[in-house]
């Protein structure tokens, strides 16, 4: 029986009246993911760059989702054409390159979610969970409308190249990493340093002069509100991890706060 793929990214992009907000799944656990997609949110960022994630829980936190509204982007460790390969061909459509700081890199990572002759992505429809295993009709034919792909700018060197990456052909969209840019910038670990927001906004101005989407990372409610109202058209405001945390330091903080700055050991 002929089945259909979710709607891309790229799709619920250019289809919504608003900016897509979505939140990073970093825990690598199924359960969480399933937890994270049913909370209402546009869309979530499994990562495999800096979370527990390997090829197995990627797949198994695709299939926890599938089943809500929330549409999944898959973050590559690196931008990789084996590791994208693998990715796509495990059911990833949405892709987020980080690092990408060229248009040479870009052209190389759009050539890598291709097949040939438009690319180099490797042909295994037939047992690969991308396709249904063949039950996805013409699925190599019309593989491109299957898939979406983000390339993630993260340094200085990328901030300057933003134009020349944003207008390669194939990429949907680009995230700014302000994580990445301030310790690129000599401001590590300062995301709202007023520097690294210029150059987010540099970037954002770049990005959209070239007819393409932006995107940005933004736990600071304010700086979320500011980066919406310069034209981010998706944008990540939190994390499961950061939340879970956050919200248990909340519970010890008021249910079992520190006597004399030491906490008892049992």
């Amino acid at each position: 029986m002929p089945l259909q793929l979710a709607a891309t990214f790229r799709e619920r992009i250019a289809q919504s009246a608003r900016p897509l907000a979505g939140m990073w799944v970093c825990s690598g656990s199924p359960l969480v993911a399933e937890i994270c997609a049913g909370a209402g949110l546009d869309w979530l960022l499994i990562d495999t760059e800096h979370s527990p994630n390997g090829l197995e829980s990627t797949l198994a936190q695709l299939q926890a989702v599938a089943a809500y509204p929330t549409t999944p982007v898959v973050r590559a460790p690196v931008g990789d054409v084996v590791t994208v390969k693998q990715l796509l061909d495990l059911g990833a459509q949405n892709l987020l390159i980080p690092m990408v700081s060229t248009a040479d890199q870009a052209r190389e990572m759009v050539a890598a979610v291709r097949y040939p002759p438009r690319g180099v992505r490797g042909v295994g429809s037939a047992l690969a969970r991308a396709a249904r295993w063949n039950r996805v009709d013409d699925y190599l034919g019309a593989a491109d409308a299957h898939v979406s792909l983000y390339v993630q700018i993260e340094t200085v060197a990328g901030v300057e190249e933003a134009a020349d990456i944003a207008a390669v052909d194939g990429i949907d969209g680009v995230f700014v990493g302000p994580s990445d840019l301030a310790a690129s910038m000599g401001l590590l670990g300062q995301q709202t340093h007023p520097d690294v927001e210029a150059a987010v906004m540099r970037t954002f101005d770049a990005v959209r002069a070239a007819g393409t989407p932006v995107g940005v990372n933004a736990f600071d409610p304010e700086l979320a509100d500011r980066y919406l109202g310069a034209g981010a058209s998706f944008i990540l405001v939190g994390a499961d991890v950061a939340l879970l945390a956050r919200g248990s330091e909340g519970l010890a903080a008021r249910y079992a706060p520190v006597e004399g700055g030491e906490r008892e050991s049992y």
